[in-house]
């Protein structure tokens, strides 16, 4: 995908996340957990993969998410899915710009 490719979107309230931890919006209809990690953003899909729980319902530890619903637990910086259920997350591109937090739903991370 090439530069001209890119949409960034404005991700509503994302400049409210405490370090270490993480909210859920939508964007776009999407629904989208924003984390920050030591002072790092990062963006997922909200919805676990294991069943359809929010993700940003659940809490964040050692640079992981771990869903409220079964335990199942990701890898913020990369969607990996460390185990013991699910499979791996939709990560997306993100970055600061003029002040607000935008990602690009286009462009995986």
């Amino acid at each position: 995908m090439s530069k001209g490719d890119e949409r960034w979107l404005v991700v509503p309230d994302a400049t409210q996340v405490p370090e270490g931890g993480v909210i859920g919006t939508r964007v776009e209809g999407t629904p989208i957990a924003i984390y920050r990690v030591d002072a790092k953003y990062y963006a997922t899909s909200d919805v676990c993969t294991h069943e359809s729980a929010l993700l940003s319902e659940g809490w964040v530890e050692d640079g992981e998410i771990i869903c409220p619903l079964h335990g199942a637990r990701f890898r913020i910086s990369d969607g990996t899915c460390i185990g013991p259920l699910g499979s791996d997350l939709r990560c997306f591109k993100v970055r600061v710009h003029k002040g607000h937090i935008e990602v690009d739903l286009n462009r995986e991370e």
